[in-house]
């Protein structure tokens, strides 16, 4: 499988809480309703959107991209009532012989300390591990972000250090945590879980 037929055919993953799935036009409210919140915006890339227009070219430049497969996300919808309350996704993947992601993530503040994120990365990094076949899958996030620092501990990550000034983002420039994960510390990690699984049962 090339990365260009990966976008193009972007499975649906799904957790006990969650579907993660390719998003779609109907999507553009609950898109908007969380983009639109500074506090969600605060330590991503993207600057929280002022109207529903903006937020609807953002799901337009997505729904491009499916079909040109180029990188795109996941919507996470949460299960229960079917809203869209954030995203994921390989921001970059090589599935030639380096075998390797890394991790992007939102979720709407509404959202927050419910265990969502950790949910959903921890079904991507199945997927990535086991039908792709990765051999690292790593994640940053700006020194402030204690949130994102925690999901990927939580999962299993490993923190390689800190990037100085590594990104330039709304007028300033910030440090970067590097976390990763290895194919064999993810094999290791699910083998513990599972024994500990039986010795509760």
């Amino acid at each position: 499988m090339t990365t260009e037929q990966f976008y193009k055919m972007l499975p649906t993953l799904e957790t006990d809480r969650l579907l993660l799935r390719p998003m779609r036009q109907e999507d553009v409210d609950d898109l908007f309703a969380y983009t639109q919140d500074e506090e969600t915006a605060r330590y991503v890339t993207w600057n929280a959107n002022q109207t529903v227009e903006q937020a609807q070219q953002f799901l337009t430049h997505v729904l491009s991209n499916y079909e040109q497969g180029k990188q795109a996300p996941w919507a996470i919808e949460w299960k229960a009532t079917g809203q869209m309350v954030g995203t994921i996704d390989f921001i970059h993947l090589l599935l030639d012989e380096n075998k390797q992601a890394e991790l992007g993530y939102a979720l709407s503040r509404q959202f927050w300390g419910k265990g969502i994120v950790t949910e959903a990365v921890e079904r991507v990094l199945d997927f990535g591990f086991e039908a792709l076949q990765l051999e690292r899958i790593q994640a940053r996030c700006m020194e402030p972000n204690i949130g994102s620092a925690r999901v990927m501990e939580k999962v299993g990550m490993t923190y390689e250090g800190t990037l100085r000034r590594l990104i330039f983002i709304k007028g300033t420039f910030h440090d970067v945590k590097m976390y990763s994960i290895l194919r064999d510390e993810y094999v290791t990690q699910r083998q513990a879980a599972g024994q500990n699984e039986k010795q509760h049962q």
